[in-house]
């Protein structure tokens, strides 16, 4: 009898110790499902302030990963300047019960639809922009210049200083404000503080938008004077 008993106390133990075994070395798969979820999550709250329609459109993960079985919960890291859009190296922190299991790499191609300001037709060197020169579509960000201009407010009345064709998206780098005031031009010249004003007139000796500072010939003193322009007619001496 005690041997019966020894016999089924060895049994028990040796089952237990297997059980153990056997949940110690449980895993799972990480699917390609589940990375795509993470790593589509990390994106929409990277852009969420961006008013963006975001794409996932390719990653490199397409494998079954084995990770040990439990609370399984994900940490993606990406470069610091990258926006969201186009392509990133991502990393694919994996935890499980709070312990890393799995730092994987992925690459993925991201499409950000945006309303991105276009040419309706060619617009050539030195034509002022008009608002049927210009429309509002969507376009990907990731393929579109780092200049590229987002409103048509950015863009009307603008010169062009870089020819551009039809159906493409503007860039601001390739406009210029209108000049108002002519190299020529009779102005007035308008020096003023809170105690008093001055004005005299003048003669323009360049081009320049509202803004811009230009040189100025006073006509009575003959003297050159950098002016800010305030409009057509009147440019403003700092003093």
């Amino acid at each position: 009898m005690k041997r019966f008993l020894t016999h089924l106390i060895i049994m028990a133990a040796l089952m237990l110790s297997a059980g153990i075994a056997t949940a110690a070395t449980r895993k799972t798969e990480l699917t390609e499902s589940m990375v795509r979820t993470a790593v589509t999550h990390f994106i929409h709250r990277r852009t969420a302030h961006l008013g963006l329609e975001i794409r996932l459109k390719s990653m490199s993960y397409h494998g079954e990963t084995q990770i040990p079985a439990g609370d399984v919960t994900y940490d993606v890291l990406a470069p610091q300047d990258w926006e969201g859009w186009g392509h990133g190296a991502l990393a694919l922190i994996v935890r499980v019960n709070g312990e890393v299991v799995q730092n994987i790499p992925v690459n993925v191609d991201v499409e950000a639809l945006s309303n991105l300001v276009v040419t309706t037709h060619p617009l050539e060197y030195g034509a002022q922009v008009e608002r049927g020169d210009v429309a509002l579509q969507k376009r990907d960000l990731a393929t579109a210049p780092d200049s590229v201009c987002r409103s048509l407010d950015e863009v009307v009345g603008m010169r062009v200083k870089v020819g551009m064709r039809g159906n493409t998206p503007v860039r601001s780098d390739y406009l210029e404000r209108m000049p108002i005031v002519k190299s020529g031009q009779f102005v007035t010249i308008v020096a003023e503080n809170s105690a008093f004003r001055i004005t005299a007139t003048g003669q323009a000796r360049g081009n320049g938008a509202k803004g811009d500072t230009v040189m100025v010939q006073n006509l009575s003193a003959q003297k050159l004077l950098p002016a800010v322009v305030v409009d057509a007619n009147t440019v403003r001496v700092e003093f």
